[in-house]
């Protein structure tokens, strides 16, 4: 909690709080309806007693109470009726005496955030002439909540009859969760009556998930005890009240529908749920605000171990139709489902058409559905480019290509005719791990030899329902609509299925954590690595700058998925996260390529998590310099200029019509391709030593492993590249250890903030047409745009893995 704050409450509460006089509408003769102080248990009522407690409110609630003198439920002689959402309240509560009756209306608001907030309430009475004080009040309010531990509330109740009242809150949570909540209040007015509530302590305990037991004394030796049971969107509760003799004055009680609570049956409950998932599409890693309802991969490994965690969850069915999820990915869920198995938990999962990664996640589960008109495809893995020289030649376009590092490729799309041998090396290499990767896992998961999964890929590759359920690379043929029926005679019971929002994890309220909880920050580099587009290195820094300053974020996960471009968009975000380097834990997750440029995005990690099937490392650098030859001649463009300055014209040349590119209108002469050189020997010389620096090697160690070549996860690791093969949860674990969150609660923050609508989705079903981004064309844009400059950037190919949104 930020003091500042705290004294800018106490500056304009306390004196209110020193005017305050006797009046009947009194903290404590409002807050008969309350079982504990406000802020000791969960929302308090509502705001109706401290307005700033309608910021933890976690959704819509409605809550009806009702008191009496006689121990009947249906003898009303006060009721209340409290109606809140996040924010905002109202309320109405009746009281009568003496056969007279007033209502008491309060609507309430607040601001804040769960350490700090405050809020305001205007009340007003009707009822019978005379029945009890009529004037307005005016409630302000503030929480503090600096930690886990301490909730203090500052509530000034001011009268339009400058009667006024101002109340201090103070709750302890010992263990700092829910379980315990010991509490104490105190009124500060003038002129007290003999007899009226100055202070009172108490607890409030939940021993068992949705049961509540309150105690609470009251300084005139007044005594209450409370109890309260929640079924989930459902609750009743119960307080009795005694007077200083011990004797029962009046009870109260309570029913509130609304959000969800704590379910005091859910532990209890047994595994009768399934949670569906469709990963219908592509994989994506962030959601626009609107209009988007695409699967994430944070959101879909959250919730596969919300469901593993869930007492009442037997089991998840997938279906895989119409996926479009890269082999890093796929790697990265089926190690999540791998670990929801472990607990005995069961895992259907749906299959049309495979391919070997869609089936290599497949093999996870414990019961194949392949469809009756499906089939399973095992076809290995291959790498492949296409070559543009002899096209560039035709079209009379120039291009020379600098390279000076063995496996340095970028460039061979447009400078080649076919693979050189040092590309095919470096690809055979990654295609063969990809291929052993993929058959551990089918192996291992479907209970196939080795030799006979060879035999299969060499021999069959193609496989019908019946062949695929022969050999057990199926277990029943059926539709997605037929899984209910399927998980039925499986599990020997009828199941329901869910959807993931239905996951007691992601429908509980917050207020098991008093304050804000430690954050990790999930950094998102993606894309190609340059100043104002792929990555936008320009913003990105921001967010960067942002999570290292922030105190409340303690580790930082950077996800980088990018083949490499630009070395300035590089460097800015690498030297941004190594100035947190002994300040907080720098976890890289690299996702299916985090080669070139974005292995130099990484480098400075305290630890680099990779998958097995990511394409890692390639440290070296290129160039190349595309010119025109003739093509603007064959065009019937001419183009023509003055200058001053010998090499002025360097850059000049014909500009494609429509899509902005220019393409000088010559060759470097031989002293600018010597500098040229230069510039691309010294760049690699720096990058080599930086990431030597950054992994603790030597110079020559880096250099040996580097010249541009790329490796596999799994080769990452032998080499020492990459520290863990993991995928983005193995990154974000690492970080809470490092960062001493292990076993503690702890949010987690994504940058940079989503787009917010998400357009290219829109254009197509209201206009009828499809906006595409990426391919040839982009890179072809990108590679002319950054023309004769150093790149330690990864082939055309390669760029064009990461189209996924």
């Amino acid at each position: 909690m930020n003091p500042c704050k705290l004294a800018t409450i106490c500056a304009i509460l306390f004196p209110v709080l020193l005017m305050a006089q006797q009046d009947l509408t009194g903290y404590y003769a409002i807050n008969k309806f309350g079982l504990a102080s406000p802020g000791a248990m969960k929302s308090g009522l509502y705001g109706y007693d401290n307005p700033a407690m309608l910021t933890v409110q976690s959704g819509p609630d409605l809550f009806v109470s009702w008191s009496n003198k006689t121990g009947t439920l249906n003898n009303f002689d006060n009721w209340g009726l409290f109606a809140a959402v996040p924010n905002l309240g109202f309320a109405v509560v009746n009281s009568r005496l003496n056969g007279a009756s007033l209502n008491n209306y309060k609507i309430s608001g607040s601001l804040g955030d769960a350490s700090f907030s405050c809020g305001l309430s205007y009340s007003w009475n009707t009822g019978d002439e005379g029945a009890f004080n009529a004037s307005n009040l005016y409630t302000l309010g503030s929480l503090i909540r600096p930690n886990e531990y301490v909730s203090l509330g500052l509530i000034g109740n001011l009268l339009t009859s400058g009667r006024n009242e101002g109340i201090i809150d103070l709750a302890v949570r010992p263990l700092g969760d829910e379980y315990v909540s010991v509490f104490g209040d105190y009124s500060i007015k003038k002129d007290r009556f003999p007899g009226e509530i100055k202070w009172s302590m108490g607890a409030a305990i939940e021993a068992l998930s949705g049961l509540r037991v309150t105690g609470r004394y009251f300084d005139t030796k007044f005594f209450s005890a409370g109890i309260e049971l929640s079924f989930g969107n459902f609750g009743i509760s119960s307080g009795m009240h005694y007077d200083d003799a011990g004797k029962n004055s009046f009870n109260s009680y309570g029913i509130r529908i609304g959000s969800y609570d704590r379910n005091i049956f859910h532990g209890l409950s047994s595994q009768n749920d399934y949670l569906k998932i469709n990963l219908n599409g592509p994989l994506a890693y962030q959601r626009y605000k609107f209009l988007d309802n695409s699967n994430t991969l944070l959101n879909i490994i959250q919730s596969i171990r919300a469901a593993k965690n869930d007492k009442t969850i037997a089991g998840i069915a997938i279906s895989t139709s119409g996926m479009t999820i890269n082999k890093e990915k796929l790697w990265e869920l089926r190690e999540e489902l791998k670990q929801f198995k472990d607990t005995g938990k069961h895992i259907v999962i749906y299959i049309d058409r495979p391919e070997i990664q869609a089936y290599d996640l497949a093999s996870v589960a414990d019961k194949i559905v392949l469809d009756p008109q499906g089939m399973i495809m095992l076809e290995g893995f291959i790498r492949g480019r296409q070559y543009y020289k002899n096209a560039l030649e035709k079209l009379g376009i120039g291009f020379t290509e600098w390279r000076y590092f063995k496996y340095k490729s970028a460039n061979e799309t447009f400078s080649h005719d076919k693979m050189s041998e040092a590309d095919s090396i470096q690809n055979q290499a990654l295609v063969d791990d990809f291929y052993q990767t993929a058959k551990n896992d089918i192996c291992e998961g479907r209970h196939i030899q080795p030799d006979k999964f060879d035999e299969m890929v060499n021999n069959h590759t193609l496989f019908l329902p019946d062949e695929a359920l022969k050999l057990g690379l199926a277990d029943v043929l059926g539709r997605w609509d037929d899984v209910n029926e399927i998980v039925k005679k499986s599990e020997g019971s009828s199941k329901d299925f869910i959807e993931v929002e239905s996951l007691e994890e992601f429908k509980l309220p917050e207020d098991n954590y008093w304050g804000e909880k430690p954050k990790i920050a999930v950094i998102y580099a993606i894309g190609a690595c340059a100043m104002d587009e792929g990555i936008t290195a320009r913003k990105l820094v921001n967010d960067v700058n942002h999570a290292v300053n922030n105190t409340d974020v303690k580790a930082i996960v950077l996800r980088v998925d990018s083949p490499g471009g630009d070395a300035l968009a590089s460097d800015i975000i690498s030297e941004a996260l190594k100035k947190c380097k002994g300040i907080k834990p720098v976890i890289i997750s690299q996702g299916y390529v985090a080669a070139s440029g974005g292995y130099w995005l990484s480098m400075y990690g305290d630890t680099i998590v990779a998958a097995p099937n990511t394409i890692t490392g390639s440290i070296g650098v290129i160039g190349g310099w595309a010119y025109n030859k003739e093509f603007d001649s064959k065009l019937g463009v001419t183009t023509d200029y003055v200058k001053k300055g010998e090499h002025a014209d360097i850059g000049f040349g014909f500009t494609f019509p429509f899509i902005g590119i220019t393409l000088p209108d010559r060759d470097l002469t031989g002293p600018e391709q010597e500098k040229a050189e230069l510039t691309i020997k010294t760049m690699y010389k720096d990058f080599v030593s930086r990431a030597a620096s950054g992994r603790n090697k030597s110079f020559d160690y880096i250099d040996s492993i580097g010249q541009g070549r790329v490796w596999s996860g799994t080769a990452g690791l032998k080499n020492g590249l990459v520290d863990v093969l993991g995928g983005l949860s193995t990154a974000i674990d690492i970080a809470a250890k490092k960062a001493g969150l292990t076993g503690l609660k702890y949010d987690i923050i994504e940058y940079p903030e989503p787009g917010f609508i998400y357009i290219s989705k829109l254009l197509p079903s209201s206009l009828g047409f499809e906006q595409k981004s990426g391919g040839m064309l982009d890179d072809l844009k990108f590679r002319i745009k950054n023309n004769g400059l150093p790149m330690p950037m990864l082939p055309a190919e390669d760029m064009q893995l990461l189209n996924e949104k």
